[in-house]
């Protein structure tokens, strides 16, 4: 019976009536059920990578509730489990979701709100499994997945690109708007191909001074100009044997773009202030956002360098072209940053998941990356705004405290999992109160349940 669950919810109820009163709520509304009278049953259908969430009564005989919360917690941390019980109170809801349960909910259980939990659970299920999937099981597979994330057609077709290009020998043009993850799709082509062992050199050429830019790209020789006072070994030749990266290389000045054209056909390269050619062993490979052949036709590139240049080109889709792997980058994202501040990412809600994918993010996977930092810290766009022009631009007494009340607010419901009635009581003020301040600060965002 387990092997046919492809995804679903595990109930476990001792109490064969209920269990199956349980079991015909979740099958009328198409989730799929297994139906088991003890934990220890339960467990034998766990797995770490089951796409499965654990629906249970608390007081049962043997293992009870909060047994299995901790076993299922030790085999995967991310499987949600819904605890159910009638001897519900506050305390024990507190006890229950600071002990890592998804929600709490008191017998006699509400269908519609039993159902509306379990899909939510079992949409975070998904989410963190795809998500597992391409950090790790994907990875292993195909490399690029692990750092390209998505699942969208345009996003397998740079991938596939990607793949054919890694091993070879030809310098490559990477064109997309701002964020896109150029420079990503650049170390990729290093990290996988032939090249790994050696030197990935980055250099952005629109952060270069011109007057700095050929002694940072060819080096140069001691006197060569004041200043120099010893030999110095330009970007170029320390890329030899590996992967020289020019990011917005649209912004290198036109002398040193000469310069370039003779490394890029000859593979040789001269120090400022020498006559002696060097050879150099590399790959080069540019990024641009904007169209090089239309800046060449007004004069601001050299014609023969984009062509040089030209030869495979890269392009990267922008969000608004791949909306489909949003959600999953915003997880992935999230996850990463949760890592870095050691703490647990918070549970996504279906509607505002739905709210990232609507978004046309102009500034790409960069954006949606900032957004997940900011999400995970609390700082989203719900945060206090500035005070308008024209005042002293000081937040006035009552502002600051209406701004620490909203902040503390957002992180007890985010703590919760936007469950009211046990927010209000670690809070310490009532439902009514807590339903008016969210009113007041604008928090409901669909994200809040009746708990």
């Amino acid at each position: 019976m387990a092997d046919r669950l492809e995804t679903g919810v595990v109930l476990v109820e001792d109490d064969a009536e209920v269990r199956d009163a349980y079991r015909l709520t979740l099958e009328l509304d198409g989730i799929g059920v297994i139906a088991v009278g003890s934990a220890r049953e339960a467990l034998d259908l766990l797995g770490a990578d089951r796409p499965v969430v654990v629906l249970s009564d608390v007081r049962m005989p043997g293992l009870d509730g909060f047994g299995l919360l901790e076993a299922v917690r030790s085999i995967d941390a991310d499987i949600p489990v819904v605890l159910v019980t009638g001897h519900a109170d506050v305390p024990m809801a507190v006890k229950a979701v600071r002990a890592g349960a998804w929600d709490f909910i008191e017998k006699p259980a509400d269908p519609v709100r039993l159902v509306e939990t379990l899909r939510r659970a079992l949409a975070h299920r998904a989410l963190v499994l795809e998500n597992r999937t391409l950090r790790a099981g994907a990875a292993e597979r195909d490399p690029f997945a692990s750092r390209l994330v998505g699942r969208s057609a345009a996003v397998e077709r740079l991938r596939r690109s990607l793949r054919r290009l890694a091993d070879a020998e030809t310098d490559v043009l990477l064109f997309g708007e701002t964020g896109t993850g150029k420079e990503v799709a650049a170390r990729a082509l290093h990290d996988f191909g032939r090249r790994a062992r050696g030197r990935f050199v980055a250099v952005n050429c629109g952060a270069i001074p011109e007057t700095m830019i050929e002694s940072e790209l060819f080096g140069h020789e001691p006197g060569a100009f004041t200043g120099a006072r010893e030999r110095r070994i330009g970007k170029i030749e320390h890329a030899s044997g590996g992967t020289l990266f020019l990011d917005e290389i649209e912004s290198m000045p036109l002398s040193a773009q000469v310069r370039l054209l003779r490394v890029l056909q000859e593979r040789t390269i001269e120090r400022l202030g020498s006559n002696k050619e060097i050879p150099v062993d590399l790959r080069v490979i540019a990024a641009t956002k904007v169209d090089l052949a239309e800046l060449a036709a007004r004069g601001a590139f050299r014609e023969d360098l984009v062509y040089r240049l030209n030869v495979v080109t890269v392009r990267l889709p922008p969000l608004r072209e791949r909306r489909e792997d949003v959600p999953l980058l915003f997880a992935h994202f999230l996850d990463l940053a949760a890592q870095r501040q050691g703490r647990a990412a918070p549970t996504l809600d279906p509607a505002f998941v739905e709210r990232l994918r609507q978004q046309d993010w102009p500034g790409n996977v960069r954006e949606l990356r900032n957004a997940a930092e900011r999400y995970l810290l609390g700082l989203d766009d719900d945060e206090p705004r500035e005070p308008s022009p024209g005042t002293t631009g000081q937040l006035t007494l009552e502002q600051q405290m209406e701004a620490a009340e909203k902040r503390i607010i957002e992180e007890t419901l985010a703590r919760f999992a936007g469950r009211i009635g046990v927010t209000a009581e670690a809070l310490g003020i009532t439902r009514k109160t807590l339903y008016l301040k969210m009113k007041k600060y604008d928090l409901g965002r669909g994200a809040a349940v009746d708990s």
